[in-house]
């Protein structure tokens, strides 16, 4: 089988490529990129010059198979690996068959311009994603580096990051590259730096407070909601279903918990699953994702999730096995009852399942008359099982 080069380049083009980098391009048959990146390269390179189309993903198995045989380069922006098509063509063609020569990032790069350490740098991408991610992220005096979809992104990002200072670096590496504040028609090749001012932010530990949800009473409260994450146990990269969503907080809390991790709440009540998807974005987790329907049956053709959470619905006929039949092995199952009927439900399948159950009872302090008094919460019995 051939092997296809990817060869990472930058603003500067052709001079800012090392020697291997150019090689590789000088003695392919075929070159594939985008029109901008093509456009970098000299008349010296004689490979066909293949235009990604758009949308280009759909369109990439079948290009590279019309090519096999041919010596082929990619062109890719900056690192190819670093949320660059590398990754891609990994997953379509297998690393052996690629040889990556990489170019500095665009993180690299603005790192250097600013003279901030890599390592002490959060990076959000707004590339193919909701720029509202950057909501999870900002902390005081934290320094975050922003992948801009293009030149309206940096004005988005104004109006998200509060009092924070920013940066907008265009079109790094090239000649007549600018690092300095927003401005009107910024450049479409654009990375945004966001130094985070003072102001407070909320944390990434379970139990945010109650206020930071729009909600109609349906809410797991704040108390309850950290004792079930814990038992939860989000891990990177795990998929979460939020049963009976609420106002999404056990599924939103769940993916603020690690950038990799996803879930999918499902509701039935339209009105509240549109005010998961708000939720969700107000608190920096846009890519949750909300089925509208009613469980179990809402949950046919779900993507096998690492653990759910049944917050509402579990008296519903079938719910339980459900649930526990799309579990993957390892699993994890939570469910917090309620109501007398819903530990009948899950007192029988502790019987069948096996698991734990918690009571948990909880008080806070609430003014009685002109002194204070601890007002109880209802008590929730709740259900840990590993399937």
């Amino acid at each position: 089988m051939s092997e296809t080069s990817v060869v990472g380049i930058g603003a500067d083009g052709w001079a800012g490529l090392a020697e291997p980098s150019r090689d590789a391009l000088r003695t392919a048959e075929v070159i594939f990129g985008g029109g901008r990146q093509l456009d970098l390269l000299p008349s010296s390179v004689t490979g066909e010059r293949v235009a990604w189309p758009s949308p280009m993903l759909p369109a990439l198995e079948g290009l590279l198979a019309a090519h096999e045989g041919r010596r082929i380069a990619v062109l890719a922006s900056g690192d190819p690996m670093f949320y660059g098509i590398g990754g891609t063509l990994v997953r379509l063609l297998g690393a052996d068959r690629l040889r990556v020569l990489p170019h500095p990032s665009s993180v690299s790069l603005a790192c250097a311009r600013l003279g901030w350490p890599l390592e002490e740098t959060e990076v959000v991408s707004a590339v193919g994603r909701p720029v509202e991610a950057l909501r999870a992220v900002l902390a005081p005096g934290r320094r975050v580096l922003v992948l801009s979809a293009g030149a309206d992104t940096p004005a988005r990002i104004a109006e998200l990051a509060g009092d924070a200072e920013l940066t907008v670096l265009e079109r790094l590496g090239a000649p007549d590259e600018r690092v300095g504040p927003l401005h009107d028609a910024v450049d479409p090749l654009n990375i945004v730096a966001v130094r985070c001012g003072d102001a407070p932010a909320l944390p990434r530990v379970p139990g945010l407070p109650d206020d930071a949800y729009e909600h109609d009473g349906q809410l797991t409260k704040r108390e309850i909601r950290a004792i079930t994450l814990a038992a939860l146990a989000p891990l990177p990269g795990q998929l979460l279903w939020d049963v009976g969503g609420g106002a999404g907080s056990i599924g939103i809390e769940w993916m603020r918990a690690h950038p990799s991790c996803r879930a999918v709440a499902v509701e039935a009540v339209p009105e509240r699953a549109a005010r998961i998807t708000a939720n969700a974005a107000a608190l920096g987790v846009p890519a949750l994702r909300v089925v509208t329907g009613r469980a179990p049956g809402a949950l046919a053709g779900l993507p096998a999730p690492d653990a759910v959470f049944v917050g509402g619905g579990v008296t519903a006929p079938g719910m339980i096995d459900a649930c526990w039949a799309a579990l993957r092995p390892g699993g994890r199952l939570v469910v917090n009852a309620v109501t007398l009927e819903s530990e009948q439900v899950v007192a029988a399948g502790r019987a069948r399942l096996g698991g734990d159950l918690t009571r948990i009872a909880i008080n806070r302090a609430a003014p009685v008359g002109g002194f204070t008094g601890w007002r109880a919460m209802m008590p929730v019995t709740q259900w840990t099982a590993v399937k």
